[in-house]
């Protein structure tokens, strides 16, 4: 039975939480807090901090299991409200991201040395404490690292800002300090396994350095598109209607993008949803101005902009996962995405969208002309990736999850939950990890 960790509890982590339970492997999910209160606080509270909280509620399937350590947390979204962010900021910060994980796991790590677990699940740069506790009761070490290696990350960036210095700025508030990289590597070095989203991000642990840890790929689960959305039509269109969705940074290929749909002169109207990076950057700003920016979107509203567009473009240069490549699918668009992404477990190249180099303009636009040509093509091929998005459900995720966890407890000759042997691994989903020939059964 492992304790699962993790400051926030976001999509991802809610969907590990019910993975592991439903498998019957969790014992503990330790978090920062658990919004469950009686109807009459909430009224009481101010609606946008009960708007805050609501984001920190958990099914109730998982309320047994729930432990939480709040102060932090509360404090953090209470000092954004009283215009004290001054307080969580950085990474030294009392109530900063950093400061908020760190303090989690301190808490984890005791409560390992207090009870019999098989193991600790914990994500990166929250679980350095938790696993030289675990590591001291000879207990199972798994690290989920949804961003991929720092170094390669960084040497990315890097070579982003010297090719194309205009966007240089966009890159700036995404580079980590030293001591929290540090961090991260003494993390791995001590992770038994270690599971990613994409096979782009395996491949960036392991060009980073020697890691002896087994690495797992887990693809991260498609949303559910709103109701009526299959019966959605295109509005015919003259031009073909492209859409960017993700942060406004370079890393994800911004420049690239742009010059693309300048090359289709006038037969293509490219739709941007993001949000601008801290830094001003008059590259950004200037491209932006001559198509349709629509800023941040809530993820409805994302979902319904991207059902009027024609086909979704990515053109990452560092890309761990992306989750809008799903969300895309879902919509029934084709996508055109780089290869540095999780685009080659998602999509057959030329079946249900394209899989294009980096940092090449001229790849993208000719995928795009070919769409803008043939029309009944890229009708075609969204339908493609609205079927083989139902392949990546969140179950699918929660029952591979469990599948990596209990062949992990097997391995490390502790046995496995007999809840589970019943269950049906997925080994035919893309991008997992697959067995050596020494790890196949006899």
């Amino acid at each position: 039975m492992f304790l699962l960790s993790h400051p926030t509890g976001n999509l991802h982590v809610r969907h590990a939480a019910l993975g592991l339970h439903r498998a019957g492997l969790l014992r503990e999910f330790w978090t920062g807090i658990n919004y469950a209160p009686p109807p009459w606080l909430s009224a009481i509270l101010p609606k946008s901090y009960v708007r805050r909280l609501q984001t920190r509620a958990f099914p109730t399937e998982l309320d047994k299991y729930i432990r939480t350590h709040p102060w932090r947390q509360g404090s953090r979204i209470l000092s954004r409200r009283l215009g004290l962010s001054a307080f969580s900021k950085g990474e030294s910060s009392a109530w900063s991201d950093d400061a908020i994980a760190h303090s989690l796991d301190r808490h984890v790590a005791k409560r390992l040395s207090e009870a019999e677990f098989a193991g600790i699940y914990a994500y990166e740069n929250g679980a350095e404490n938790a696993f030289l506790s675990a590591k001291s009761r000879d207990q199972l070490c798994i690290y989920d690292q949804p961003t991929g290696h720092w170094r390669i990350l960084r040497q990315t960036l890097e070579e982003e800002a010297e090719r194309e210095p205009e966007w240089a700025a966009t890159l700036s508030d995404q580079r980590e300090s030293t001591e929290r990289n540090e961090r991260t590597d003494r993390e791995l070095e001590m992770a038994d396994v270690i599971v990613v989203a994409s096979a782009f991000a395996k491949r960036t642990i392991e060009q980073a350095g020697r890691i002896r840890a087994r690495i797992a790929v887990v693809p991260y689960g498609a949303p559910t598109p709103p109701p009526g959305a299959s019966d959605l039509r295109r509005p015919s269109s003259e031009r073909l209607r492209v859409i960017y969705v993700g942060p406004l940074t370079q890393r994800l290929g911004l420049s690239y993008l742009f010059s693309a749909v300048q090359q289709l002169a006038g037969a293509a109207q490219l739709t941007v949803i993001g949000r601008k990076p801290l830094q001003p950057c008059a590259a950004l700003d200037r491209e932006l101005a001559k198509v349709n920016y629509l800023g941040p979107l809530s993820p409805q509203d994302t979902l319904k902009q991207l059902s009027l567009h024609d086909v979704f473009v990515l053109p990452s240069v560092y890309e761990s996962f992306g989750s809008q490549l799903l969300d895309a699918m879902a919509m029934g668009v084709p996508i055109i995405a780089s290869s540095q992404s999780a685009a080659p477990d998602l999509i057959s190249d030329g079946h249900d969208g394209f899989i294009v180099p980096p940092r090449n303009a001229n790849a993208i636009a000719e995928r795009l002309h070919a769409l803008y040509r043939e029309p009944e093509q890229r009708a075609e091929m969204g339908q493609r990736a609205s079927f083989r998005v139902r392949e990546f459900s969140w179950r699918r995720y929660e029952t591979t999850l469990a599948t990596r966890v209990s062949e992990t407890l097997a391995f490390a000759g502790k046995g496995t939950c007999a809840s589970f042997s019943q269950a049906k691994p997925e080994p035919s989903l893309p991008g997992v990890l697959p067995r050596t020939p020494e790890e196949e059964p006899a």
